[in-house]
């Protein structure tokens, strides 16, 4: 073995286990609303499960990493998916053993769902030394992160609906539970212990909620983050209106239908799935404002206007692969951001509240979305938010705080700093 090979563990541990555990996350996607709807025959119930396996992830976010910060991101990783294989492998155990009522079904969905998010946030918050360790630029490895998501996501829809159309939807979920175990045995046994040891010990200090208060204070006065999570609250609001209402009703009234839907849907995730590729071959040098606002426009305002100028699906689907190869920069660069100026004991914290904060319009924006469909129509609607899009998206060209996304110079360079005049 050579002498590198140890060092390259650890990262290759975190982005295996991601991919691993996304997948398997995929795999229920498919196969839990096809099971309650096979055994309830209802459509309001298999609806009600999906409100149980959504609105976990966001209270899972933002109140569950105070808890990964004080047990430590290693063993909260492996933690979250033991637990979480362990609920999802109980479905198929109670239906075949005494039988599971619909309440425990949403419990168990519930569970596991609160701690997906705290799962992937504790691998996410191991990445800078993973990638010191690697000696990989943090770009790189965040974009490499970025990149297994959407790889998993990418390929483990399909593959779960081939299962589950070849074995049912009982033993996806057992194969879901068997990914959760893969996951959790890869972090245990390729991340040491010793990676975060200085963040851990740091981590913990006072009670819960003061804890969780340190790290919200922290969001509320660091100013590049801040905006970042305002910037990303108001574009989720836009694409919660794209993908939950919009883009069904055009595809299904005017580009062909379902067919039209998993298509676009597709031809942006694989681009994006490149886009974040490519990012990280090259993100480390390049310049970060420019290139985080290009990719905002490009990824943002052209599919509303594809899709309210409903051309032929094929030009369609190239505006949305453009749109997913610009945006595979996106996540990457607001990882790297956020790794460089949170500090390691609270990670977690801070990013469940960011992620929490990032999420919370998304509703809204899927229910104004339905209602001014159904009042003006898709056209309308479309143009509007896509103007809105990019006016929002240009804003960090006006300056303030987003001078400061530009990359930090190496530690042997930096300038002594000096304290900020008290007012301005």
């Amino acid at each position: 073995m050579t002498a590198a090979a140890p060092r390259r563990a650890p990262l290759a541990g975190l982005l295996g286990a991601h991919v691993v555990s996304l997948t398997g996350n995929m795999l229920t996607l498919i196969a839990l609303p096809l099971y309650v709807l096979a055994e309830t025959g209802s459509a309001a119930a298999t609806g009600l499960t999906g409100a149980f396996a959504t609105a976990p992830v966001v209270l899972g976010g933002a109140f569950g990493g105070v808890l990964v910060d004080r047990i430590g991101y290693r063993r909260a990783s492996v933690l979250a998916d033991l637990v979480s294989g362990v609920t999802v492998a109980a479905v198929p155990l109670l239906h075949a053993t005494v039988g599971l009522p619909f309440p425990a079904l949403l419990g168990l969905v519930f569970v596991s769902g609160l701690l997906d998010t705290p799962g992937q946030t504790a691998r996410n918050a191991l990445l800078p030394e993973a990638a010191t360790a690697a000696g990989v630029p943090i770009e790189r490895a965040v974009g490499w992160f970025e990149a297994t998501e959407r790889g998993a996501r990418l390929i483990g829809a399909p593959v779960a609906g081939l299962l589950v159309s070849l074995l049912g939807a009982l033993p996806v979920l057992a194969v879901d539970a068997a990914t959760f175990a893969v996951s959790a045995l890869m972090v245990a046994i390729l991340v040491p212990r010793s990676l975060q040891a200085d963040a851990a010990a740091e981590a913990g200090s006072g009670g819960y909620w003061r804890d969780f208060a340190t790290g919200l204070r922290f969001l509320l006065r660091e100013p590049l983050v801040r905006a970042v999570v305002l910037l990303i609250l108001v574009t989720n609001l836009f694409d919660a209106a794209k993908s939950n209402v919009l883009l069904p009703v055009v595809a299904t009234r005017e580009l062909g239908g379902a067919s039209a839907f998993g298509l676009l849907v597709g031809a942006m995730g694989g681009g994006a799935l490149v886009g974040s590729l490519l990012f990280s071959a090259v993100g480390h040098r390049l310049p970060r404002r420019a290139t985080f606002v290009t990719a905002f426009a490009v990824a943002g305002a052209p599919p509303f206007w594809a899709l309210a100028a409903a051309p032929p699906l094929p030009v369609v689907m190239a505006v949305f692969a453009l749109a997913g190869l610009a945006a595979g920069a996106i996540n990457p660069l607001i990882g790297a951001v956020k790794l460089e100026r949170i500090p390691a004991h609270m990670r977690a914290r801070v990013f469940g509240v960011v992620g929490a904060g990032a999420w919370a319009a998304m509703p809204l924006g899927a229910l104004g979305a339905g209602v001014a469909a159904e009042r003006f129509g898709t056209t309308g609607p479309l143009l509007a938010i896509g103007a809105g899009y990019l006016l929002v998206v240009l804003t960090p060209l006006l300056g303030g705080p987003w001078r400061d996304m530009r990359r930090p110079a190496p530690e042997g360079q930096r300038p002594e700093r000096t304290p900020a005049p008290a007012a301005q």
